[in-house]
C-alpha cells in the first residue's frame, strides 16, 4: 500500500470515530435527560408528605364556635343568678304596699289606746279604725264571706253548731262566730257559723250540715 492509500485509510479511520462520537454524545444527553427526570421523580418520592392536621385538632372555626358557646353559657349563668336575686327581692318586699296602707290604721289604734276620754269616745274611735281597716282590705281585694242570713255553703262556711228551726226551709246560717274572708274570689278562711235546719231535716237519722270548708274529709 502506497503513502496515499495509507493516508486515506487513516482519514477514514478518524472520520468513523467522529460520527460514532456524535451518536454517543446524543445518547449521553438523552440518558442525562432521562436521568434528570428520574431524579426529579425520586426526589418527589423521597420528599416527606405534607403534614396533615391531626385528628381532633380544632380548626379556627371550631375554636370560634367553642368560644361562643362558652360565652353563651356564662351569659345564661349570669342571667339565672340575676333572676334568682330579683325573685328573692320581690318575695321579700311583696307586702310593702299593703303594709304601707295599714300604717295609718296602726297610727289610729295607737291614738285610741293613748286617749283618756270617755268610754263612748274610745268606742267611736275603734269603730272608725275598724272601718278604715276594712277599706284597706277591700282595696287589696280582701272581702268578707257572707254569713248570717245566707244559705249554708260548705265551700265557704264551717258549721260548728246546728239547731233545729221551723222558720227555715233549707240549712241557713243564723250566727257567725268568726268571720271568713276571700282574696279576689279565693277563699282565705271559712266563716265559723251556727246553722239552722228544718225540724224534719234535723230529725233522727237526718243528714244535716256537719263541718264544711274547715273540716278534713
Amino acid at each position: 500500500m502506497g503513502d496515499d492509500e495509507r493516508e486515506l485509510a487513516a482519514g477514514a479511520g478518524e472520520s468513523e470515530p467522529f460520527a460514532g462520537d456524535d451518536v454517543e454524545i446524543l445518547d449521553i444527553e438523552a440518558v442525562e435527560e432521562e436521568g434528570g427526570a428520574g431524579a426529579d421523580i425520586a426526589d418527589f418520592a423521597a420528599a416527606p408528605p405534607a403534614a396533615a392536621p391531626e385528628e381532633g385538632e380544632p380548626t379556627a372555626e371550631l375554636a370560634e364556635l367553642k368560644n361562643r358557646h362558652l360565652r353563651l353559657l356564662a351569659d345564661f349563668d349570669n342571667y339565672r343568678k340575676r333572676s334568682d336575686r330579683e325573685r328573692e327581692e320581690l318575695a321579700r318586699f311583696a307586702l310593702a304596699e299593703p303594709v304601707r296602707d295599714l300604717l295609718p290604721v296602726v297610727d289610729n289604734l295607737s291614738r285610741a289606746l293613748a286617749a283618756s276620754g270617755q268610754l263612748e269616745d274610745l268606742r267611736r274611735g275603734i269603730e272608725m279604725t275598724a272601718r278604715q281597716l276594712t277599706e284597706v282590705l277591700k282595696r287589696w281585694g280582701v272581702e268578707e264571706v257572707p254569713a248570717v242570713g245566707h244559705p249554708f255553703d260548705p265551700r265557704m262556711h264551717e258549721a260548728v253548731m246546728r239547731v233545729e228551726s221551723a222558720d227555715v226551709d233549707e240549712p241557713t246560717v243564723v250566727e257567725e262566730f268568726q268571720r271568713g274572708f276571700l282574696l279576689r274570689g279565693r277563699l282565705l278562711r271559712p266563716a265559723m257559723v251556727k246553722v239552722a235546719v228544718g225540724r224534719e231535716a234535723g230529725g233522727p237519722g237526718a243528714a244535716g250540715p256537719r263541718g264544711g270548708a274547715g273540716e278534713n274529709g
